[in-house]
């Protein structure tokens, strides 16, 4: 048996499995989540799980508080949101969520093919398209790239507003194809998306594509990731992640994989990753200290 809930509840009984998610849109993402949920409950009576329950949260602070009460066991979440959860509340990295049949990627910034901008260090005085304040590869890794090479950041009222001359002036454009729109049309100086995005016509159209050029790429980072509580049972921990390495070769687990985000499949975490983490970690550090 399986229920959604969206209004805070008591800490789950032992025998329920809670899978989280930070969202805005609670309806869409259910329709994600249950599937997968659907799948793993069955495999896990072993360890003593029967139903299983999904738990939304508005905000990465809200969803901290779940898995410090208890109130949610399993969070499946993008790298940035995944280490704000490591942070705030002790969540454990568990493995690494393969989407699209990616397992990293990295943050792309780009500019008009005839902008004299050569360098990340010639965007002081100039402006930047993020896409929000969530968003691992289109605003806390593009963010602390520039924030390492000296820049200072400084947000601003529209992309018509200009920043300071010392400093690089940001603004949110919400989705990929605003931010390629307003590069483009020279709103903006700078966009910056994920590799993957930058290479779909969806997100970036072929014709905007003639007008535009990579300016840097940064260091590779997970595409997802799943975590769970520091309170969830070993035992039960440990069957979670087999199930879910195990899903790849199911065929029971294909339209419960691809209702995932697109999910291809999950790995352990080795060093590579730990290594990406800890990049993304140094990222979420220090914006929140410089920026936020």
């Amino acid at each position: 048996m399986l229920m959604y809930l969206m209004p805070p509840v008591a800490q789950a009984d032992a025998d329920t499995l809670v899978l989280g998610q930070i969202s805005d849109d609670p309806k869409s993402h259910y329709q994600r989540l249950k599937p997968l949920l659907d799948y793993v409950v069955p495999r896990m009576k072993d360890v003593g799980i029967t139903q299983g329950r999904i738990l939304m949260a508005k905000n990465d602070r809200q969803m901290a508080s779940y898995l410090r009460s208890g109130r949610v066991d399993w969070v499946t979440e993008t790298a940035a949101s995944g280490i704000l959860l490591r942070q705030r509340a002790s969540a454990v990295p568990l493995l690494r969520t393969d989407r699209s049949g990616a397992s990293s990627y990295a943050a792309m910034f780009f500019v008009r093919r005839d902008s004299k901008i050569n360098s990340l260090t010639d965007l002081r005085g100039g402006s930047i398209a993020f896409q929000n304040p969530a968003s691992t590869s289109a605003y806390y890794v593009p963010a602390y790239e520039l924030l390492s090479r000296g820049m200072r950041l400084e947000i601003l009222i529209s992309p018509m507003d200009r920043p300071n001359d010392d400093a690089v002036g940001y603004v949110f454009a919400r989705t990929e194809r605003n931010i390629a729109t307003w590069v483009v049309k020279g709103l903006v100086d700078v966009g910056v998306m994920s590799d993957l995005d930058w290479r779909d016509p969806a997100r970036v159209p072929l014709n905007y594509r003639q007008e535009l050029r990579p300016l840097h790429v940064s260091a590779q980072f997970p595409r997802a990731m799943e975590l769970v509580s520091q309170k969830m049972k070993p035992a039960v921990r440990e069957r979670l992640k087999q199930v879910l390495l195990d899903a790849e070769d199911d065929p029971a687990a294909n339209k419960a994989l691809e209702a995932f985000f697109g999910t291809t499949g999950f790995e352990p975490i080795d060093a590579q990753m730990r290594r990406e983490l800890d990049y993304i970690d140094a990222a979420v550090t220090r914006v929140r200290k410089d920026v936020e």
